[in-house]
């Protein structure tokens, strides 16, 4: 274990003293003590909440070795309070094992090693005060600080109820308030859309949990996530609608997409129909009990915070269409945040012509999740909504083209191939699954779908108008709310370019942001126990929606990087990518070299023997595999360049560029370029391992979590892809733009691939291979390509620090 926290605030002594007077860990009877050893057995004892009489607690006492002779309880009742003592108790409160994890003879070497903070001399009341007040703010075992662990033992159980305004610990919103007494309770929004052509402004369905305490006259911020599938998907129909990958790569026209939206040759439709409001109330009339929630948000309800579920347009019991991350679904998001700023209505069913406010919100709005949600999260950031103070977008999409498409070739999101824009509108449209509902809107439904596969256009996969009216980097100029993006560095669903290219965007903008990129798939990162990430949330959003001065956004690093060859280990950094260095490789046969080259021409060919298709079609491993393996059955279907064993370590952080004089035996053709990283080696594991389960307690007696990280592989493995991307040969200027390509006529270009982060080791080689069909993403043709490299043309870039 490596233990990593940015949250972790240092404050002095006399703003120790007064916040732990404030959590009533002190009082100023314990102020009084002279006697440092009786003081901290005062302290300790209230690390057990559980234990409500004396003699239970002198058994949690005597449970704890203080040296490799004594238990607490002897060596408090004859001895003086150490350091070595101190830790010793410190590192079993934090769940560490005597003897295995650490020596009763040298807690400090252990904490050294665990960059767990600790005082060299413990050996007064003030040093007592001082090494506690960091020993709750210090993460255990499991990743966790604490004081929230002693809370989900019960520590604020008794707090003083009802709770009137949250309290603050280190900069942090604290578990005070109960969670058995939430309200959980519906309400409809109504939008400024009507996407189902009825003549009436569709209405979404809200789902909100707010505190017991707002009853009272408390108004709360809230979390909002927006969330197309938690009112359900249909699976079934949307497995139905996905695209074949075995269809053959075709010539396209040459010339140059029109991205500009033709005047609608129909007749003016009516502006559609306000719902008239005959009385406003504060009381719900519809509840409900279960929620796909995000343990991130079940964290904070336990804190003071209100959130909010909405899964959109188009949802069972909301009106609308999906229309797959067009302006429509952004409106929609949109107007949930204006209602709880009390500029939109809602009421109080679907029929209804109640209305009702969110009078227990304060009006500071944060918006989060992952995927889909966190790309909603980004569509709305970019309106400049009021009242929307922060994001933390993970995993998000900023272009849906660089979702699907990829340099004017149809790409699918890694692990789902054939899905496109329809298939993923079909899915969400849970209004399906309320039959008479569905039935007011099956028709415009069938031609709302037809028009969004049209759109998409995959015959082309040219950026088109359709995919310009889905790409939010055009709009970020308008950010005004403070960002955090969050993202995998090897989740290739939604691929690194989206997240890049936010980042950059944001760069000129007068906001605060911070980027976070683990070393994840497709994932969230709230209980990685290498990682206080949310701790870093809590001090966050402490900070965005209650203006708490904590100092949050000089504290939490710009950008953190999780290393991708020691485990548990974060880097901090200023920058993404710089120009400033660049590896330049030329090619020469089967090797990247720096010197110049002879003119070389290689070639290989797509076109695999039928049995070999037909196995990597069923075997993605197997495919993979070989395509990275000498000698394999695709020897003669790619080319592989490596670079001599590298002499020092470097960092390739940014976009790789390639540079490519080519010619291919047809007029179309495509190419798919992969950076590698060759080297035996024990890895990271692709997925984080369990390592406690339901070890994460988000509150007393509320949600648990796994405590989970990445662990390396038990064997060495000799390869792991950096990066890849694709490119159409017709699209070498312009996703947008179709040139000709003559057959065997060398062109030359130069393409990005995704993104990187990587380091790579001394020894190690870097590799890049050209191929073609890429049986996880491009659609497979399996056709008589042969493709040629002037190699003397051909070089790679690579920005590195």
């Amino acid at each position: 274990m490596r233990n990593n926290q940015f949250a972790r605030l240092e404050p002095d002594l006399a703003t120790k003293i007064t916040e732990l007077k404030r959590i009533k860990f002190l009082n100023e009877s314990l102020l009084q003590l002279t006697d440092a050893t009786k003081l901290w057995r005062a302290l300790v004892i209230k690390a057990f909440p559980q234990a409500k009489t004396l003699a239970i607690q002198q058994v949690k006492l005597a449970g704890l070795a203080a040296t490799a002779t004594e238990d607490f309880l002897q060596f408090t009742a004859h001895a003086t309070v150490n350091s070595v003592a101190f830790y010793n108790v410190a590192l079993q409160l934090l769940d560490f094992t005597v003897d295995s994890d650490f020596s009763l003879a040298d807690p400090i070497t252990f904490c050294q090693k665990t960059n767990l903070p600790y005082q060299n001399q413990i050996d007064n009341c003030q040093s007592v005060i001082s090494a506690w007040y960091d020993l709750l703010n210090t993460s255990n075992q499991q990743g966790q600080v604490l004081l929230d662990r002693l809370a989900g033992d019960g520590y604020f159980a008794d707090w003083p109820q009802p709770v009137t305004q949250p309290l603050f610990f280190n900069g942090k919103a604290q578990p005070v308030f109960a969670t058995a007494k939430l309200r959980y309770e519906t309400v409809y929004v109504e939008t400024e859309l009507d996407t189902d052509q009825d003549g009436k402004f569709d209405l979404v369905k809200v789902d909100l949990i707010r505190p017991a305490e707002t009853d009272t006259g408390l108004k709360v911020p809230v979390l909002f996530t927006a969330s197309p599938y938690n009112q359900g998907t249909n699976e079934k129909d949307a497995e139905q609608l996905m695209h074949k990958m075995d269809v053959p790569l075709q010539s396209k026209q040459p010339g140059i997409e029109n991205l500009t939206a033709a005047a609608a040759n129909v007749a003016a439709t009516t502006e559609p129909i306000s719902r008239e409001i005959t009385s406003t109330t504060t009381i719900a009339q519809e509840m409900f009990t279960g929620e796909f929630s995000y343990r991130l948000n079940d964290y904070f309800l336990a804190r003071g915070f209100a959130v909010v579920y909405s899964a959109g347009i188009g949802t069972k019991d909301s009106d609308g269409l999906r229309t797959c991350g067009s302006a429509a679904e952004t409106k929609g998001a949109k107007n949930v945040i204006e209602w709880l700023t009390g500029q939109r209505a809602a009421f109080v069913s679907r029929n209804s012509t109640q209305a009702i406010t969110a009078w227990w919100c304060n009006g500071a709005i944060a918006m989060t999740g992952k995927s889909y949600l966190g790309t909603l999260a980004t569509a709305v950031a970019t309106t400049g909504v009021a009242g929307l103070k922060t994001i933390i977008a993970e995993a998000a999409i900023s272009s849906w083209y660089d979702y699907y498409r990829d340099h004017g070739l149809v790409v699918a999101p890694g692990g789902f191939p054939g899905e496109d824009a329809d298939v993923l509108a079909l899915e969400c449209f849970s209004r399906k699954q309320t039959g008479g509902d569905y039935l007011k809107v099956k028709q415009v439904a069938a031609e709302q779908l037809a028009a969004i596969t049209t759109g998409q256009d995959r015959n082309s996969g040219n950026y088109n108008l359709f995919w310009d009216q889905r790409n939010y980097l055009k709009d970020m100029q308008q950010i005004k709310a403070d960002v955090i993006l969050v993202h995998g560095l090897n989740d290739w669903n939604v691929k690194l370019r989206n997240v890049y290219q936010t980042w950059q965007k944001l760069q000129n903008l007068p906001i605060q942001k911070k980027l976070i990129l683990h070393q994840g798939q497709h994932i969230y990162i709230n209980n990685l126990r290498s990682l206080d990430f949310t701790d870093m949330m809590n001090l966050w959003l402490s900070h965005e929606l209650y203006g708490l001065t904590n100092h949050a956004e000089q504290i939490l690093p710009e950008i953190l990087v999780q290393d991708n060859t020691t485990p548990e280990k974060w880097h901090t950094t200023d920058y993404w990518q710089s120009d400033k260095n660049q590896l330049s490789f030329n090619f020469v046969p089967n090797k990247l070299v720096t010197q110049p080259v002879e003119p070389t021409v290689c070639s290989f060919n797509d076109q695999l023997p039928a049995t070999v298709f037909d196995r990597y079609q069923k075997d993605l491993s197997s495919w993979e595999h070989d395509l990275l393996q000498a000698g394999s059955d695709m020897e003669k279907h790619r080319l592989i360049f490596k670079s001599a064993p590298l002499t020092k370590a470097v960092t390739l952080r940014g976009v790789p560029r390639v540079t490519l004089k080519t010619a291919v035996n047809q007029n179309y053709g495509l190419l798919s370029l992969m950076l590698v990283d060759y080297g035996m080696a024990r890895r990271l594991q692709a997925a984080p391992s369990v390592l406690a389960v339901r070890g994460i307690q988000l509150g007393y007696n509320w949600q648990e979590e796994n405590a989970v990280d990445f662990k390396l592989a038990a064997q060495p493995s000799p390869w792991k892809m950096i990066t890849k991307g694709h490119l159409n040969l017709q699209n070498r200027q312009h996703a947008w733009q179709v040139d000709e390509l003559k057959p065997n006529t060398y062109y030359s270009l130069t393409t990005e691939l995704q993104p990187m982060f990587y380091h790579l080791p001394v020894g190690h080689q870097l590799g890049l291979i050209v191929y073609a069909t890429d049986f996880g993403m491009t659609i497979r043709g399996n056709q008589n390509l042969t493709y040629s490299l002037a190699l003397d043309a051909c070089h790679l870039k690579l920005p590195n620090s």
